[in-house]
């Protein structure tokens, strides 16, 4: 059922050209990604946005672009970082690192790096350095980004000695030793991964307290990281244009935190159990979105579209594979991949023909699958997706321009079963 926004929503944003067609019908259509940049910036243009570009209290931005193309944003200063901020400050298992003035050591992929040197070197009205130093990797006066590689995967040595004293010397500010540590949880499993190798691993200063809220966190990649860590592992969800929306807690569960938002679930094909995730959110003053579309798909706890249940973030609904057994997102392969081997580390689903699927996987120890193992994985996938899969080992996986990993190629045409 469509949800339209109330009375309230309506007048916060009446004078917003974007908007005003629907105010005058009473009706706010889906607001899908290529809407909010039509006639951009004008369309969003208000006297109150005017005035706050003029004293900077809004800003233009640009997203990452890493999940997709990038998207323009008019929001104010710091608006992303500070929702993290809070949502930190405020989380019932690792509240104490904040308030304890806890240094943010940030490791996801190299285009968030280059976006902290850019924004420092336009500081200085300079250009940023092809290998930005540490100091020009602050995003403020708490958060460092460390990675300059674009794979993680072909980190070398000298990179993992690097990173590890980097994270050292944020640890030596604080009395007690902590840092809290934000990554991509695929960046920080290889980090993880190479300090052993290479035996680095004794010396490695442990976080405090751990977030992922970059991309999709695998069920294996979360357990390796616990049990190396020794920590919980939070996720927070969300978006550079929403801000954060919902986060784990110790235990994986997931929690709303929907100040100043609503959302609505709809079924991404008729009847299905996977649902497109619809936001309304005045939280940004400058760029408030009705009804948008955020892109991302989710799974309740019982199957129904209601928001207070949702029990997994399942990725992203542009890379959904149709197959003759529904939609199947990111989040359900990687169920049916830690069902049948805690052992599995990247993976890579890539159609081969209309009936057939190949699924390419790394380990975390660079040891194929036991026969016993890969019998599991081929029968799961293949009930998941009414296809035939074929496995094959590899030791590495490459990531995409984003600078990350993609979980489906697909490299021929494939059937659009029941696809929206």
């Amino acid at each position: 059922m469509e949800s339209q926004p109330t009375d309230d929503v309506v007048g916060q944003i009446r004078d917003i050209p974007l908007y005003r067609e629907s105010i005058e019908q009473g009706h706010f259509p889906i607001l899908e990604k290529p809407d909010t940049a039509r006639g951009f910036p004008d369309n969003w243009m208000t006297p109150r946005l005017a005035a706050a570009l003029e004293t900077g209290e809004a800003e233009f931005v640009l997203s990452t672009g890493t999940n997709h193309a990038r998207m323009q944003i008019i929001r104010p200063p710091y608006f992303l970082l500070k929702s993290y901020y809070r949502l930190w400050s405020e989380h019932p298992d690792i509240a104490e690192t904040w308030h304890a003035g806890c240094r943010r050591v940030s490791l996801t992929t190299v285009l968030a790096t280059e976006h902290v040197a850019r924004v420092n070197a336009k500081k200085r009205g300079t250009t940023p350095d092809a290998v930005p130093a540490l100091e020009d990797r602050r995003l403020d006066d708490r958060t460092v980004y460390l990675n300059l590689g674009l794979d993680p995967g072909l980190w070398e040595r000298a990179d993992v000695e690097r990173m590890t004293e980097e994270i050292r010397s944020e640890q030596r500010a604080h009395p007690q030793g902590w840092y809290h540590l934000d990554c991509s949880g695929y960046h920080l499993a290889q980090l993880v991964r190479k300090a052993a190798e290479w035996g680095l691993w004794d010396s490695f200063p442990l976080p405090a307290s751990v977030i992922t809220a970059y991309e999709y966190t695998p069920l294996n990649v979360r357990r390796f990281l616990e049990e190396r860590l020794g920590r919980p592992v939070i996720d927070l969800f969300g978006s550079t244009e929403l801000g954060y929306l919902y986060y784990s807690d110790r235990n994986g569960r997931y929690h709303p935190y929907l100040d100043r938002m609503s959302l609505e679930l709809l079924p991404v094909t008729p009847g299905s159990s996977l649902f497109s995730l619809i936001v309304t959110s005045v939280r940004n003053p400058y760029m408030p979105l009705i009804r948008y579309r955020s892109g991302d798909c989710v799974r309740t706890l019982d199957g129904t579209p209601d928001p207070s249940k949702v029990a997994r973030f399942c990725g992203r609904e542009k890379e959904l594979l149709h197959t003759p057994a529904g939609a199947v997102s990111q989040g359900d392969l990687d169920e049916c991949v830690a069902a049948a081997s805690p052992r599995v580390f990247l993976y890579q689903l890539r159609t081969a023909g209309p009936q057939e699927i190949r699924l390419l996987c790394t380990t975390f120890d660079d040891v194929p699958l036991e026969p016993a193992e890969n019998s599991a994985l081929t029968k799961l996938v293949g009930d998941l997706t009414g296809l035939r899969c074929v496995t094959e080992h590899r030791t590495h996986i490459p990531v995409g321009a984003s600078g990350k990993h993609a979980w489906l190629v697909k490299e021929t045409p494939t059937p659009r079963y029941g696809e929206r």
